[in-house]
């Protein structure tokens, strides 16, 4: 069994249900998926830098990404509707817990001059977004093998109906929030 789950089992519930009063442990919020997102505006050019991106979305996360295509045209970025220009991948279940606990404990603190994620990028519903400057951050990205450097968004959608509990949850499980 996976370490953060665990963890979230043994430890966050409790907490969670001592914090916000709740009568039965289904009602302390869980961790629903993880989606990440890599925009690659470069791919209206050259439809490479495109399959890079892929494959090292598919290695960070273990998991094939899924093409995005732009949803409308937009003369001023040249951009025709249907054209792909980023990829994504959705993450539940085992994995989700994988790519979280590597995120806390390996990729964020290594990122240069780090002091913590922002507190306030929640989105009143219960979800957290975080961007991220570069892929370098990851441990299974080789530096070398790195044409272009990219960032990602990574949406962490929960079951908790406000950012309060949402806050507490992913503090819970470790998540490094500024002081």
């Amino acid at each position: 069994m996976n370490r953060l789950l665990e963890k979230y089992r043994n430890d966050v519930i409790p907490a969670l249900s001592k914090r916000f009063n709740y009568k039965s442990v289904m009602e302390a919020p869980r961790l629903e998926k993880i989606v990440v997102n890599m925009g690659v505006g470069d791919a209206i050019a050259n439809s490479k830098v495109l399959d890079d991106a892929v494959n090292e979305l598919m290695i960070i996360t273990g998991q094939k990404p899924v093409i995005t295509k732009a949803k409308k045209s937009v003369a001023s970025f040249k951009v025709r509707e249907g054209m792909p220009i980023g990829c994504k991948v959705t993450l539940r279940g085992t994995r989700m817990y994988d790519f979280l606990d590597k995120l806390i404990s390996i990729s964020l603190p290594r990122v240069r001059d780090f002091n913590g994620i922002s507190k306030t990028a929640f989105d009143g519903r219960g979800n957290y977004t975080l961007g991220i400057k570069e892929q370098l951050i990851f441990p299974e990205i080789n530096y070398d093998k790195v044409n272009k450097v990219r960032g990602m968004d990574i949406v962490i959608v929960t079951t908790a109906n406000t950012d309060e509990e949402c806050r507490e949850l992913l503090a819970e499980l470790g998540m490094p929030f500024k002081k």
